[in-house]
């Protein structure tokens, strides 16, 4: 593994260096379509014109997943994905070349097994910048920020449409990257993302936190991309992805195509 970087916050200062248009940032699950896919479609993502890219360790009761996500995750598990082994990959795709930040999701079962201080240092030495970890509570958050603030790692957390104000502004004290806005209730990738609700919550926590705030949840079009200017920093896109690489002959020539014509 690689030393651990002393370096600024990446999460935060990628996305409020941004423009106009939002950050795309792709999901990737690692060790999907096969074990060793990870580390060329972190690199092709890159080489698509990502600027941050956030990277899926599968988990067996993945609560916040769809059915393609989920589906992706198990077939990860059934290949031998580990948390460790992602790690692992991280590493190599940085040593292959990724410059670009890369924030972890995953839940909480994995990384306490593996214990809080250990997961984070890991991760940072493995060229980890960030964590999402959708199931741990924000009243139960305070060991984990500590791992995280110890080692660099920034901090990412949750809102969603039924979220008060008041616990957005609970939410954003404690990320020190972004604010995850789930564009409405229930699972990715079920229906389309955006709308009505999706701009009642962006609109609400900029009013609240100064931020970077990123949407995720259903988006699967550039014109849905495009519609959120000014109103997300970034926006998430996972499962169409998934579905992208899964069906092609080379997962990395139909990530780099679908998240070049994502980002135009």
């Amino acid at each position: 593994m690689t030393e651990v970087r002393e370096l600024p916050n990446r999460v935060r200062s990628v996305l409020q260096g941004g423009g106009a248009a939002p950050h795309l940032v792709p999901y990737l699950m690692a060790g999907f379509p096969k074990l060793a896919d990870t580390v060329g479609l972190l690199l092709a993502a890159e080489a698509a014109g990502a600027t941050l890219v956030e990277l899926g360790i599968p988990y067996s009761d993945p609560l916040a997943d769809g059915p393609t996500i989920q589906a992706a995750g198990q077939r990860a598990l059934a290949q031998g994905m580990t948390v460790r082994l992602a790690l692992e990959q991280v590493a190599e795709a940085r040593a292959a070349g990724l410059q670009i930040p890369l924030v972890v999701m995953t839940y909480l079962n994995p990384v306490l097994r593996m214990g809080l201080m250990e997961f984070a240092e890991r991760a940072a030495r493995s060229g980890v910048d960030g964590l999402l970890l959708p199931d741990l509570p924000l009243e139960e958050m305070a060991e984990l920020s500590s791992s995280a603030a110890e080692f660099g790692l920034a901090l990412n957390t949750m809102v969603a449409p039924t979220t008060p104000d008041q616990r957005i502004v609970r939410a954003a004290q404690v990320s020190s990257g972004f604010l995850y806005c789930v564009s409405r209730t229930g699972v990715t990738g079920s229906k389309s993302g955006g709308g009505d609700e999706a701009t009642s919550l962006l609109t609400r926590s900029r009013a609240l936190t100064p931020i970077p705030l990123a949407l995720g949840f259903g988006v699967r079009r550039r014109q849905q991309i495009q519609e959120l200017a000014g109103l997300a920093d970034a926006v998430v896109v996972g499962s169409l992805l998934l579905e992208v690489a899964d069906a092609a002959p080379d997962p990395a020539v139909a990530i780099f195509e679908a998240v070049s014509a994502l980002a135009a």
